[in-house]
């Protein structure tokens, strides 16, 4: 998946908190909400506000892509709330979605990355 296709995917998914998302998905949309988060704090002026506005607009898409995420390793998006024990849950967080999703169908849905393909009949 590319960069602009995760960034409509997850948008699209606004609220969808079901499902499966793949590594690229999450990791590419992640790439528009970590570092504006992070330019909103530590930036004190006109600029912050408009990264603070993409961290809000981004917050619940970002929830909902690691739910999906955590699907795919095939763990309960209850584990994003391991990131709330100080220090050490973010980095728990972080290697729970590193990990390359299961392959196949799981208790969460088929696998994001198995493409449907038609065959195509030719006409002679």
């Amino acid at each position: 998946m590319t960069f602009g296709e995760s960034l409509s995917t997850c948008l699209k998914k606004y609220f969808v908190f079901e499902g499966r998302a793949s590594r690229s998905e999450y990791w590419w949309f992640q790439l528009i909400v970590s570092p504006s988060y992070f330019i909103s704090e530590v930036l004190d002026n006109e600029i912050s506000f408009f990264f603070l506005g993409i961290t809000l607009f981004t917050l619940i898409p970002a929830l909902s892509a690691g739910v999906r995420r955590l699907h795919d390793t095939n763990k309960s998006g209850f584990f994003l709330l391991i990131s709330f024990i100080p220090f050490i849950g973010g980095l728990v967080l972080l290697f729970l979605l590193i990990p390359v999703g299961t392959k196949g169908k799981n208790r969460f849905g088929p696998d994001p990355l198995k493409k449907i393909t038609k065959k195509r009949i030719k006409k002679k």
